[in-house]
């Protein structure tokens, strides 16, 4: 596990988490590659909880239901919802406070997070769902399988912050470099400035953990809903949330109650990966493929951490043979 754990910090390093904003300007890190950055889905809006969350939808049939992380939005599965379309209905989210969803008054903690994906999925009256998820979406999904195990039938994930990257035992074990930077994250004064007046995640993390440089109508796209300091508390938040070290008590109690879930369910579980990747670099495959039971698992090439932006077509392709063999 010690192993596993470095292996992914190595990963994480790579991809270069203290890069500069305009780490973009040096070019490409691969050759360019043609992905659309329109978005050709309808977006839609649904009341939860006193506030809204948006949404895109497509295709009809059994509801697929797809949750992206921080700090991205539904934005972030336009290329890959048309292949599962074909045979189901493609619905993604925007998390409550990202994205065009609503922005209430809330701590935007992972247990909000949870009480309103609850609430858009009773709103949209959806049973017998599968998910297909990324980053803190996939901690998401197999929280929401885990306690409605009755509504969830099959569940994918990707790049998630999940076990066995965390929980981390204390910043020192993740190396310096990102020992360091997730302390400065997690630290109330060093955190604000980084992220809430820097826009760190959008505008420097986020374009670091893609291959490609990313165009002007994506960049629009994910910074959009952060033009104001106050709107990027949902994208602090979730760092704020990792649990390192014991703390905070809730995410550990999450991971390993996502961990203990993990070995005990008979759903069918895909797991898509890249490489380096960043949190499931692949090198982290063995975990999940000794503890999950009903598992398959998709390499789907070179890619770092936001792999919808590298490798649409292949996860696209993944899911939709995957959910036809399923």
């Amino acid at each position: 596990m010690l192993n596993l754990l470095k292996s992914t910090t190595v990963a994480l390093a790579f991809a270069g988490a203290f890069a500069p904003a305009n780490a973009q300007e040096t070019g490409p890190k691969l050759p360019t590659i043609t992905i659309s950055e329109e978005l050709t889905i309808a977006r839609n809006e649904v009341a939860v909880l006193g506030s809204t969350m948006s949404y895109l939808e497509q295709g009809e049939g059994e509801a697929v239901v797809f949750l992206h992380g921080n700090p991205s939005a539904a934005y972030l599965w336009r290329n890959i919802m048309p292949y599962v379309a074909e045979t189901h209905r493609a619905i993604a989210p925007d998390l409550i406070g990202m994205g065009h969803s609503g922005k209430p008054e809330i701590d935007y903690t992972f247990a909000d997070h949870a009480a309103y994906l609850d609430a858009f999925i009773a709103a949209m009256d959806l049973d017998q769902v599968t998910l297909v998820s990324h980053d803190w979406g996939a901690a998401l999904a197999w929280d929401f399988a885990r306690r409605h195990p009755d509504k969830v039938v099959r569940l994918t994930f990707m790049e998630g912050v999940l076990p066995p990257a965390f929980p981390q035992p204390s910043y020192e074990a993740m190396g310096e470099e990102m020992g360091g930077m997730f302390r400065a994250l997690q630290d109330p004064e060093q955190g604000y400035q980084m992220i809430m007046e820097g826009n760190m995640f959008v505008e420097g993390i986020l374009p670091m953990m893609i291959n490609r440089p990313l165009g002007e109508v994506a960049t629009a796209e994910y910074g959009g809903p952060y033009a104001e300091i106050e709107s990027r508390l949902p994208t602090w938040m979730w760092p704020r949330e990792v649990p390192i070290g014991g703390q905070p008590e809730s995410s550990v109690a999450l991971m390993e109650d996502i961990a203990a879930f993990m070995g005990e369910t008979e759903m069918p579980v895909l797991l898509t990966y890249a490489e380096p990747g960043v949190l499931v670099p692949p090198q982290a495959v063995p975990f999940y493929t000794n503890l999950i039971g009903d598992l398959e698992t998709a390499f789907i090439g070179q890619g770092l951490h936001f792999i919808q932006e590298d490798q649409p077509d292949a996860i696209g392709r993944a899911i939709a043979d995957w959910l036809r063999r399923n």
